[in-house]
């Protein structure tokens, strides 16, 4: 599952995951999760059944996931609020398949580095317990004259990157099975 820190419409975190699902090798499957915007904002009242739809489908999707793929930005020196809410939401997931020892990856997309935002989303996976695989974790630096009118990557060095990230998360995943 690809997810993007990014609800701006021409953001390179995106474009760099739609980039992964659409270079991907024929036997990984790669669903870019598109609905970051709907979730409410994390209340633990609120995490009960029946669950608000937005969160029900995110946390279904990342159960029926091998693994996770994360782009994202930084915004004021840290994780941007609406992926922070995101991972909020998949910590109170208790069922087989949560995040819980769930492979993540992540890619920094930016020239400048994302340091803080990175560090910020290793804490709150660790938190999770998730299984971050360092070897699929990037800097892959694009900028918004690297996206193509058809919202992809163009530059065929950092295509090459992000099929790499994906192989070697898919290789991951598949050893440990």
């Amino acid at each position: 599952m690809l997810i993007s820190g990014s609800l701006r419409g021409a953001s390179t975190n995106t474009a760099v995951l739609r980039t992964a699902q659409a270079d991907a090798p024929n036997e990984t499957r790669c669903v870019l999760y598109e609905e970051l915007a709907l979730l409410p904002q994390f209340n633990p009242d609120d995490d009960v059944h029946p669950l608000h739809p937005a969160v029900a489908r995110l946390r279904s999707s990342v159960r029926e996931s091998d693994a996770l793929l994360i782009s994202t930005p930084e915004y004021a020196g840290a994780l941007p609020g609406s992926l922070k809410n995101l991972l909020e939401w998949l910590i109170g997931d208790d069922q087989p398949g949560s995040i819980y020892e769930k492979p993540v990856a992540f890619i920094n997309t930016s020239p400048r580095g994302t340091k803080n935002a990175h560090q910020s989303l290793r804490t709150v996976l660790e938190y999770a317990h998730a299984s971050v695989v360092e070897a699929a974790c990037a800097e892959i630096p694009v900028t918004a004259s690297s996206v193509g009118t058809d919202r992809l990557i163009r530059d065929p060095h950092a295509r090459e990157q992000i099929e790499g990230v994906i192989t070697v998360l898919g290789d991951h995943v598949c050893g440990n099975r």
